[in-house]
Formats: C-alpha cells, sequence, structure tokens
C-alpha cells in the first residue's frame, strides 16, 4: 500500500499557438547541452516556464518534466517524483527505487540515488531533466539531493533549473569547469522587438513605438508585467494615457494590473479564481467541492468547474494545462500568490465570518475531495493548512492501516513537528504516532519522551476500547525499541502487555507486535515460541500487506530454521526475503545475505559464502546498516581463515571489535571473540586463546583450547554438561556442535568405541543438512576420528567427502611479499571501491560481472578500470594484475 503521487507534476506545459520567438535565448539553451547545468534564474513572471517548456519540447533530445513545490522538500519524496519523471521519457528508468520509495521503511535516499545515477549512466540515448518551480526547495536534506545528483550526474543527462532564486548548490566549482549555463533576469528581460511582437501581433493591439517603448521601460521587460498590461489595455481608448498612469516596481505594477483584471471579471468568475487559488492543482470536481456555497446558493452550480476552466484557459487568464486532457490546471504561481492574498482581504465579505475560518472552511473542502478521491496524502496536507487537526489526524491514522506505512512516514512527521504540545496533549493517539514515526524513521532518541507525553495524557482517562488500544500501541513501540538494544525481558513483557490491550481490528500494531514476542522468545531461547509468533506475524502481515513485518518475521524464521539445522528450508527463507526486500532492497536484504553466507559456507562453497558475505558488507554499508556491516566482516574474517589467511583474519577481527566497542554493538563481541579464539590457536597462542574464551564465557571455545593444550579430560568437562543443556532446551545447533567435540575428546582420551557411536550419530544429524566446515574447521582432533570412523566403514559416502574438505596445505600462512622498492610504490592510491573492482578482475571476472556483483552500471565500471589503469601505470588487465600483486593490493 502506498501513497499516489500525481502525474500532473511532469507534465510539460504545451506550447502556445501565439507565442514570441526568443531565438536568441534558444540558441543559448542549445549552446549549452554539452555541460551538466542549465540555470534559468529571474523573479516570477518572467517566462521561465514558457521559454525552458518550448525549448525542451524542441530542442532534439528526449525531456522529462517536473513541476516542483513545497511537497519535494521531503526527499523520499523528490526522489519518488525524479524518478516517475525520467519514466516518462524512458520507462523502466528507477522502478527498482520506485518500489523501494514505496515500501514502509526505504533505504537511506543517499544509496537510492546512487541506483538512480547508475540506471541513468546505463541508458543508451541523452536525456534532458527540467526541475521547473526549483525555488520552492529549501530544505537542506532535499538540496543536499540535489548537489549530489550534480556532483555525479552521468555525461548521459542534462539538467535544467528553472528557479526565482540561485539556488544552494556548488555553482562557482561548475563555473570554473564552464560546466554551467545561465539565464538570469537581465537575460529574459523583453527586447523592444520582442515586447512589440508580445503586445501588438500575439495581443492583437495596435500599440506605437512610443507606447511599446513606455511599456518596455516601465515593465522593464517582465514577461508577466507586459501580458498582464496587455491584457488590460484590451478595449481601452487612451492606450497612451493609460501606459502613462502607472509607474513604481515590479509588485505596484502587478497590484494595479491584477486588480484591473479581477475588476472586469463577473462576480461568479472573481469568486471562482480567489476560492480555488488555495488549490495547488484543480480540476473541474475538485472547483466544484472548493466552490460548493462559495458564491451563493444561486451561482453555486451554474456552470461547472470544468466550463470555468475551459472559459479561463482561452481568455488567457494565467491558467496552465498539466495534461493532455485539459483536465487538470493550475495557475500561474504569481497570479495565484496574488488571488490568495486578495481571498485574505475578501473572505469577510464573501463568506459572512472571519477570513482564517473561511480559508479553513476551502481548505476542509478540497480535503474532503482529495480523501474520496484516495489521496490522503494531499488530503492531510489540506486538513492541515486547514489547521483542522481533528481532521488531519484521522487522515494519519488511515482505514485499517495508517498513513505511517504507506510511504506517508515524512510527510506525517513534518506535520506533527509542526504542532504545539498543547495541541497534542488533547489527542494522546498523536503522541503515539508520533513515537512510531520517531522508531521508523531511526530518530530513536525521541521515542520514549512522546511515549511519556501519551500517557500523561491518557492519565485519568476512561478505560475504554479507544484508550485500551493506545495503552498497547504504545507498548508495542516499546517492545521493538527493546528489540534494537537486545532486552529480551523488556521485549516480552511490553510484547504480552500489547497484545492484551490491543483491539482486534488493530492488525498492523498486533502484527508487529506478534513479531516482537518472537524476538523475545529467541531472545530467550525459547525456539518453539518463537517460531509460533514468527508464522503468525508473517500470515497476517502478508494478508494486510505490512512489508517491513512480512520481511522480519520471515528473517526470524529463517534464523530459527537455520539454527535448528534445517538448512534447506532457511536457505529458501532468506531468498525469499531478498525477494521481499526488493529491488534496490530494503535493509533486512543484509541479514538474509549473511545467513546465505553461513549456508554456503557449512556446505564449503567459499566463493559462494564471500559472495552473499560481500553482497552483505555492501548493502550495510550504502543503508548505513553498521551493525550487520560488522557481522559481515566478522563471517569474511573466519573465511579467510578457513583459507589459511590467519594474519588477514586477525587485522580484520582486530578492526571489527574496535567498531563494535565504539558503537557499543556489545550483543557482536562474543562472536568476535568466537573468531579471535580460533585465530590464536593457528598462531600457537593457547594461553591467550584460553583467557579471552573464559572472558567471554565461551564453553565451545574452552574445549578448542583444552583439545589444543592436549587436555581432552578437560574438554569433556565443559563440552558434556553443554550437550546436556542444549538437548534440554532443544537447541539443535548447540547440541550438534557439542557432540562432535565431546566425540573428539573421547577419542583423545582413548574412549574409541564411544567416540566413534557418538560420531555416527553426529554424521546422521549431519547429513540432511549437508554439514562440511562443522567438521573441518575443528582441525586435526576431528580430522583423525574421521579417518578412524572411515577405515570402519561409518557413512563412507559422507567421511570420504568430510576428509576431502580437509586441505593441510592450506592451513599455514602465506609468505609475505618481498618489501617494495619506492620506485614502484604508487602516487595516488586507489580509492575503497577500486580495489574492490580491482579485487574481482584479478578473480577473472567480466566488466559486466563486475557490475552485478557490486550494484554497478557497465559504464561505471569502465570508469573504474580506466582510472585504476592510469593509477598503476598499465594498459591491460593482465599488466593491472601482476602490478597489483607485487604491490600487494590483491592476493596471488
Amino acid at each position: 500500500m502506498t501513497v499516489p503521487i500525481l502525474s500532473t507534476k511532469w507534465f510539460i506545459p504545451p506550447p502556445r499557438p501565439q507565442r514570441v520567438l526568443r531565438s536568441r535565448l534558444i540558441a543559448r539553451l542549445n549552446e549549452g547541452l554539452h555541460r551538466k547545468l542549465t540555470l534559468v534564474a529571474a523573479p516570477a513572471g518572467s517566462g521561465k516556464t514558457t521559454l525552458v517548456s518550448e525549448w525542451a519540447s524542441a530542442c532534439g533530445r528526449p525531456a522529462a518534466w517536473l513541476s516542483l513545490d513545497e511537497g519535494e522538500n521531503d526527499p523520499a519524496r523528490f526522489l519518488a517524483y525524479l524518478t516517475a519523471a525520467v519514466q516518462t521519457v524512458e520507462a523502466k528508468l528507477g522502478e527498482g527505487v520506485l518500489q523501494a520509495l514505496r515500501s514502509p521503511q526505504p533505504p537511506p535516499i543517499e544509496s537510492l540515488l546512487t541506483i538512480w545515477l547508475n540506471d541513468i549512466a546505463a541508458a543508451a540515448d541523452p536525456l534532458l531533466l527540467v526541475l521547473d518551480d526549483y525555488h520552492a526547495i529549501h530544505a537542506k536534506p532535499a538540496t543536499d539531493l540535489l548537489a549530489f545528483l550534480l556532483d555525479h550526474l552521468p555525461p548521459q543527462m542534462h539538467l535544467v533549473l528553472a528557479t526565482r532564486e540561485i539556488p544552494d548548490l556548488p555553482l562557482s566549482r561548475l563555473r570554473v569547469r564552464d560546466q554551467i549555463t545561465e539565464l538570469q533576469a537581465a537575460d529574459l528581460r523583453f527586447t523592444l522587438t520582442e515586447a512589440g511582437d508580445l503586445l501588438n501581433r500575439v495581443m492583437g493591439l495596435s500599440l506605437s513605438s512610443a507606447d511599446i517603448a513606455g511599456l518596455e521601460a516601465r515593465t522593464e521587460g517582465w514577461a508577466a508585467g507586459l501580458q498582464l498590461a496587455g491584457i488590460s489595455l484590451q478595449g481601452q481608448q487612451d492606450a497612451a494615457g493609460f501606459i502613462q498612469s502607472f509607474t513604481g516596481s515590479h509588485r505596484y505594477i502587478l497590484d494595479y494590473l491584477v486588480e484591473e483584471v479581477l475588476h472586469r471579471q463577473p462576480e461568479e468568475t472573481q469568486a471562482f479564481l480567489l476560492r480555488t487559488s488555495i488549490l495547488d492543482r484543480m480540476c473541474g470536481p475538485l472547483c466544484d467541492a472548493v466552490m460548493r456555497g462559495a458564491a451563493g446558493e444561486s451561482h453555486a452550480t451554474a456552470v461547472s468547474g470544468q466550463e470555468t476552466l475551459e472559459r479561463l484557459e482561452r481568455a488567457n487568464l494565467f491558467l496552465v494545462p498539466l495534461d493532455q486532457e485539459r483536465r487538470w490546471y493550475r495557475y500561474h504561481h504569481l497570479f495565484a500568490e496574488l488571488l490568495r492574498e486578495r481571498l485574505q482581504r475578501s473572505l469577510g465579505v464573501f463568506a459572512g465570518s472571519g477570513a482564517d475560518k473561511a480559508a479553513a472552511e476551502l481548505h476542509i473542502r478540497a480535503s474532503a475531495w482529495y480523501e474520496a478521491e484516495g489521496l490522503e496524502l494531499e488530503a492531510l496536507q489540506h486538513a492541515a493548512a486547514a489547521h483542522d487537526v481533528d481532521r488531519a489526524a484521522r487522515l494519519v491514522e488511515g482505514r485499517g492501516m495508517p498513513l505511517l506505512f504507506r510511504g506517508g512516514a515524512a510527510p506525517v512527521i513534518q506535520w506533527l513537528d509542526s504542532l504545539p504540545p498543547e495541541e497534542l496533549d488533547p489527542r494522546p493517539s498523536l503522541w503515539v504516532i508520533y513515537a512510531s514515526a520517531d522508531l521508523l524513521t531511526g530518530r530513536i532518541s525521541g521515542v520514549e519522551p512522546k511515549l511519556q507525553a501519551a500517557e500523561r495524557a491518557l492519565r485519568g482517562a476512561e478505560q475504554d476500547g479507544r484508550t485500551r488500544d493506545l495503552i498497547g500501541h504504545i507498548a508495542s513501540i516499546r517492545a521493538a525499541l527493546a528489540v534494537s538494544r537486545h532486552q529480551g525481558d523488556i521485549v516480552l513483557a511490553q510484547s504480552l502487555r500489547a497484545l492484551e490491550y490491543l483491539h482486534e481490528d488493530n492488525l498492523p500494531v498486533r502484527t508487529a507486535s506478534a513479531w516482537t514476542l518472537g524476538c523475545a522468545y529467541q531472545l530467550q531461547g525459547n525456539r518453539t515460541a518463537a517460531a509460533e509468533a514468527y508464522t503468525e506475524a508473517l500470515s497476517v502481515s502478508r494478508r494486510i500487506g505490512h512489508v517491513t513485518i512480512t520481511v522480519m518475521a520471515a528473517l526470524g524464521l529463517g534464523l530459527i530454521q537455520e539454527a535448528d539445522n534445517r538448512l534447506d528450508a532457511a536457505a529458501e527463507t532468506y531468498r525469499q526475503v531478498l525477494v521481499w526486500a526488493g529491488d534496490p532492497p530494503l535493509p533486512s536484504a543484509c541479514e538474509a545475505h549473511l545467513g546465505l553466507a553461513r549456508i554456503s559456507y557449512q556446505r564449503n562453497d567459499l566463493e559462494a559464502a564471500e559472495a552473499h558475505a560481500g553482497q552483505a558488507i555492501r548493502l550495510a554499508r550504502m543503508l548505513q546498516q553498521t551493525d550487520r556491516a560488522v557481522a559481515g566482516e566478522v563471517f569474511l574474517a573466519g573465511l579467510m581463515l578457513a583459507r589459511g589467511e590467519v594474519s588477514a583474519a586477525a587485522a580484520i577481527l582486530a578492526q571489527a571489535e574496535g567498531e563494535a566497542r565504539e558503537l557499543q554493538f556489545g550483543s557482536q563481541l562474543p562472536s568476535i571473540a568466537g573468531a579471535q579464539v580460533r585465530v590464536l590457536l593457528q598462531q600457537g597462542r593457547a594461553e591467550a586463546a584460553a583467557e579471552l574464551a573464559r572472558k567471554h564465557g565461551l564453553p565451545l571455545s574452552e574445549a578448542r583450547v583444552h583439545l589444543a593444550q592436549g587436555d581432552p579430560a578437560a574438554a569433556l568437562s565443559v563440552v558434556e554438561p553443554l550437550r546436556e543443556k542444549a538437548e534440554a532446551e532443544g537447541l539443535a545447533d548447540e547440541r550438534l556442535k557439542a557432540m562432535l567435540l565431546q566425540a573428539a575428546a573421547l577419542y583423545a582420551c582413548g574412549q574409541e568405541a564411544k567416540a566413534l557411536r557418538l560420531l555416527a550419530e553426529v554424521l546422521t544429524a549431519a547429513v540432511p543438512a549437508g554439514f562440511i566446515r562443522l567438521f573441518v574447521d575443528e582441525g586435526a582432533p576431528v580430522q583423525r576420528l574421521l579417518s578412524k570412523a572411515a577405515a570402519q566403514g561409518v557413512l563412507p559416502a559422507y567421511t570420504g567427502r568430510l576428509l576431502e574438505a580437509f586441505q593441510p596445505e592450506e592451513r599455514g600462512e602465506r609468505t609475505a611479499p618481498a618489501p617494495l622498492h619506492p620506485d614502484e610504490r604508487l602516487i595516488e592510491p586507489l580509492s575503497e571501491r577500486e580495489l574492490e573492482v580491482l579485487q574481482l578482475i584479478a578473480q577473472g571476472l567480466s566488466n559486466q560481472e563486475i557490475g552485478e556483483r557490486l550494484f554497478l552500471a557497465l559504464s561505471t565500471v569502465k570508469g573504474h578500470n580506466r582510472h585504476i589503469f592510469d593509477k598503476l601505470g598499465v594498459q591491460r588487465r593482465t599488466e593491472a594484475v601482476a602490478r597489483a600483486r607485487r604491490l600487494g593490493l590483491v592476493q596471488s
């Protein structure tokens, strides 16, 4: 479920049949096509939109158009409209980005913009993208988005900005590099020849050269002033006297001329113009809804809104069509602004009440119409403009699924941020939604204060169904907050409280609470109960379209399946998560890739494991999921250790530990310590390994240390109670690991028969899942036991495969390369991305395969290749790989 967007925003205004041809400006625009940016910056009414639209329609390049307004200060909405606009030229451009933005919890904007730019770079044809009314964009996140786009703009795209103000963008840098064409107010000023063409040929006046010169001087060649003057001059007997009768700045001229235009219109038309000026865009039925009863009952239904719009367009009263069917229109922005000012002055006269109240009523009518049409975001914006908090709150709460969970998080937060506490306190439901929005968008520090504000507002309230539901919602939010902190007891208590209080019909929140309940059980080790909760959450979330909970519940199930040694089922679940996570993916895709990496590793498919881990880490970094990136680095360290790259593994683990401690990822430290114990044992540092295992309470690691120290009895004393505990709690993965170490310790103690019986049990349990690394990673103690089992014919096919997987020659450290001569060192180092590309070149991947692996366009990969070759001083791939190996940039 998503908030729909308006297609009228990317409609290029059509050229007028009668227009002034501004050849000198068109030539300058054409001349600048080889640059990155064309900036047309001039005051309102200067003819920016008309000029750019006529040029875009005839310049010979496919052109995408986007008319901006205040709503696009939300970066997600801005990017959604940018994508929809370019899709008018090529339907598939940015499709994955648009799907991600429609999800309840989209990835960070910068990562999506990177993917968006890669899609543009891969486009076959050059593209013109026009952003009209860019002055509406003022929020820093939105301006940062466009600055990022400009910095990385592919050559296939030329960007055009039409704006009233000079934008806050790195224009100086673009000027120095000759990457910008600029047209400003002085450039757009009508010349005498152009002014005469507009007034006499286009508008049908018969003014003398002196009159044209006088009017051009009064208006300073300002397009809107000339046009308004021409309308006012129609029917005037004394044109010269009229022209001499006004003086002053543009603002005063326009005030005078608009009054002249308005006063010449019938009363019904004046009322229509004033009242519909509250609309950014309008169609006939919407105008009818706003005008209902506006000019008195006798006029309310005399002429339809559609007929009035068509008449206004024919009369050239500053109305701009927004689609080919002439269904949607907007007023010239300057005209609309002045109409709104006069609306405030006149509402008391028309409505017989205060202007604020009357204006609010118009916005409420517009809101009701938008809501009936299913355009709830626009309905919310008009409700907010009317200061109708109750109506806006109802729209935000949604019908069955809150607007928050349907792609409307940013506008909901923007509205809530604008409300003072005295508006929120009487409505505790808004405090709860506010807290939920903060949680959903990562503003964690603001969640608990808002929940406490909601609880204060609920004190003394009657315990009816709505109040109880709010109490349940508060508990659900607290449970989700505790999940991120791994606070199992709090998660359980708050989840149970939420399910007790939530209304049975509140399925979105009940589903989220079922998921957090599963997390609580999983944190406590109760996998059976966790699986039941996840299954329920998955079923309901899929039915109601709650994508975030669908993915998170499926991930929970996958982790349980993996822990139960059901690797086939877990792999299928993780693959399904990747489908649901979309392309570009939700952050949850990182965990799915890590799961597939672990499963591939256990089956000794180290290449697949590395590929999935690499994807997980890249996605995690790109999506700012730092804890998942650390988990991926720890996994890669284990993979390096399996390949005998002990020092490299140690270095990665040290870096991961530092990052985990700095960012307070306490839950990561035990797994890091477990991997470090293996490294220390490989380095022959058993005492240090023993100390680390004891410090972090890692019994399996302690058993491995005892075996390495030649003390199998001590190993048995650790693993036997561990096995009993795992069996009692139904922890299949822990039980299998403990049994394997127990069998190895028994064999080392001389209890061969008992060891072989226990090993046979382990092998039988491991066969269905296809475990290999489970055995190989335990090294010589298990290898010796497997050799004995193979000799006695215990599951010969499986034990044969396991013994083949042991590669003693890979267990030693690789010889370090000789030190480099100073002349061989690089003057300019390779970037992190270039090193990634270089590693894949060394692995023999083609440019296309590298692009797919790193989520890059083919042209981007080729660009990286050029930079790498230049820095290495080579011409070909083979030379690059050879030099890189000499420099120690890739492994031999």
